[in-house]
């Protein structure tokens, strides 16, 4: 058990609460099968997803055909053995087929375990494993990765087996591996053979199953019913299995556009990603943001920068979803500056693309603080609010939700404006994760301690500062290297930094910014530190600003740095300069 306690205190304590999720406007059904019906009905006849296929053309689909394609992949799994509960992998790329089978799955009575195609071999081997998988949909090829060949290398029993019948010892709970054509550009690899079916084989099942019992599954599903597994990506460890029920996902899909301001009247939201669905942020955002609101989901299968631009200029894109380093090659694309971006409305956070002169938008993103075990958000500043009205917080709890500030040490309820590390609790928390009990997840509350600092006000405003364990502590101050990151990332000629902090002798810790520059810019450490100096308290600015390259920054599947590692970079490079200067001083 997890012990966290609330001290008697006359001080207000850092427990804040959200309003009722009764009182939350814009809720619909809280099951996926009644949310995607619920869209399919208020929208019918519009587009729900695009995409381009590798020779240029263009595929689109219905609210009404994602409906029906959704229904007949549960046909196809409910023949295919699918019960209560089976757990169904999906490797896919952000493709049609990866939100049919989210839905048919749940429609079905299943559970998607959401796979990363980033994946090796040995962590595809954990991840079958760890997730129970019986049934793995997948893209055959992505990019140069055969996923074919990984599972036959795998378990050898691929080549020999027939379809339905693996008999694994290695995978004990797998019985059917279903591969799709790839859509990511490269030539078609060897048919597979043995246990490996087709996707029109597959769906040829489907025949044999009536509407009426995939109607009568749906009507069988409650909010509470387990919905998905998603896995972290894990640096120093395997990833953790994370178990959300339906609920979490239909909550965070209908809140999206209340949250995000959305005016899908004036700005039709047409939403892009070049993020996989097998993260849990952007499959919620994603479809929260285009399918609530009558938009469309444009589908790039990978991220290539070389082809982004077209596509947003191409589709309309009004929703673009992405990360820093994403940003950073669009900007430094060759057809950056003569791109046609002006249909951009919504855009997140950390990007540039503000800046381009022909995008004219002037809705602004709001903070939010949430983990995959919150499916995303729990704390959220809506769109366009005012930061003078937020004060550069991450937001008070949205509606169901509760956090509390508490002393990791001593595992007691700070007073408000106390640091210490966050724990949260609501309706879109996981169920627990895979292989833990539930002593060993939550405290004895039912809260979920998330490993972050930060501290609330006395109007329940969360400030977040990051990863307590990516705390820098220099000089008797804590420093969150979020913050220093905040302000480098406006610098021109910047593509990718992240600060951290390495031991020092009399300070406990020094600050040092790690960053990766743009191809062609010049960029002077001094001068860096000198525009930090007008932004930063003096003991927030970096005493080290080191250069590397983008190869040099070790990352995870979700392209996160690992910070570990490169703590031991900077500690390399700051003790081999320091030899140089010792030889150079011994010389003189």
């Amino acid at each position: 058990m997890i012990n966290t306690k609330t001290p008697p205190s006359t001080e207000p304590l850092s427990i804040v609460h959200g309003s009722p999720l009764s009182d939350e406007p814009g809720m619909g059904p809280l099951t996926i099968a009644g949310y995607a019906r619920e869209v399919t009905r208020r929208h019918s006849g519009r587009e729900a997803l695009t995409m381009r296929m590798p020779d240029g053309a263009r595929m689109s689909w219905s609210y009404d055909e994602l409906w029906d394609r959704s229904v007949e992949v549960a046909k196809a799994l409910i023949d295919a053995g699918v019960g209560k509960d089976s757990r169904v992998g999906v490797l896919m790329t952000n493709r049609p087929e990866y939100l049919s089978s989210l839905f048919g799955i749940a429609l079905a009575g299943g559970v998607t375990v959401s796979l990363s195609t980033f994946s090796t071999p040995f962590e595809l081997e954990y991840l079958l494993q760890a997730g129970g998988v019986s049934i793995l949909l997948y893209d055959r090829q992505v990019l140069k990765r055969d996923f074919s060949a990984v599972l036959a290398e795998l378990e050898p029993k691929v080549l020999s087996a027939q379809p339905g019948r693996l008999g694994s010892s290695k995978f004990p709970f797998l019985q059917r591996l279903v591969a799709l054509d790839s859509v990511t550009g490269e030539d078609a690899p060897t048919p597979d053979g043995g246990a490996v079916e087709t996707w029109a084989e597959f769906l040829n099942g489907a025949a044999a199953i009536g509407d009426d019992v995939v109607e009568a599954r749906a009507a069988t599903a409650v909010p509470s019913d387990t919905a998905a597994v998603f896995f972290s990506s894990g640096t120093t460890s395997l990833p953790k299995g994370i178990v959300h029920t339906q609920r979490a996902f239909a909550i965070q899909w209908w809140r999206w556009p209340r949250i995000m301001d959305l005016d899908p009247v004036n700005f039709p939201v047409r939403c892009w990603t070049g993020n996989g669905f097998f993260w849990s942020g952007n499959i919620s955002q994603v479809v929260g943001y285009a399918l609530t609101t009558g938009g469309s989901i444009v589908l790039q299968p990978v991220f290539q920068a070389e082809d982004v631009l077209d596509l947003v200029e191409a589709e309309r894109v009004s929703f673009a979803i992405g990360r820093p380093h994403q940003w950073a090659r669009l900007e430094g694309s060759d057809k950056w500056a003569s791109a046609d971006l002006s249909s951009l409305h919504y855009v997140t956070n950390g990007s540039k693309i503000f800046d381009h002169p022909t995008v004219k938008s002037d809705w602004t993103m709001g903070p939010a603080f949430g983990t995959t075990e919150t499916l995303t958000i729990n704390t959220a500043v809506q769109a366009n609010t005012p930061e003078a009205d937020y004060r550069g917080s991450h937001g008070q709890p949205l509606p169901g939700n509760v956090l509390k500030i508490f002393d990791p040490a001593t595992g007691e309820v700070v007073a408000r404006g106390r640091r210490g590390e966050i724990a949260i609790k609501g309706p879109t928390l996981m169920l627990g994760y895979v292989g833990k009990t539930l002593d060993e997840t939550f405290d004895e509350d039912g809260f979920y301690c998330t490993g972050d600092g930060g501290y609330v006000d006395d109007d329940g405003y969360l400030f977040w500062e990051g990863r307590l364990s990516d705390m820098i502590k220099t000089g008797g101050a804590n420093v969150s290297p979020l913050e220093v990151d905040a302000v480098l990332v406006a610098y021109p000629g910047i593509k990718r930094v992240q600060t951290v902090g390495v031991p020092h002798e009399t300070l406990g810790e020094i600050v040092v910014a790690c960053i990766v520059p743009h191809d062609d810019a010049k960029l002077d450490g001094r001068v860096i530190r000198d525009f930090l100096k007008e932004r930063l308290a003096s003991f927030k600015v970096p005493r080290e600003v080191l250069f590397f390259q983008e190869s040099e920054f070790a990352v995870t599947g979700s392209e996160k740095v690992k910070t570990a590692v490169l703590r031991q970079l900077v500690l390399a490079r700051i003790s081999a300069a320091s030899s140089v200067k010792v030889k150079a001083e011994n010389l003189t």
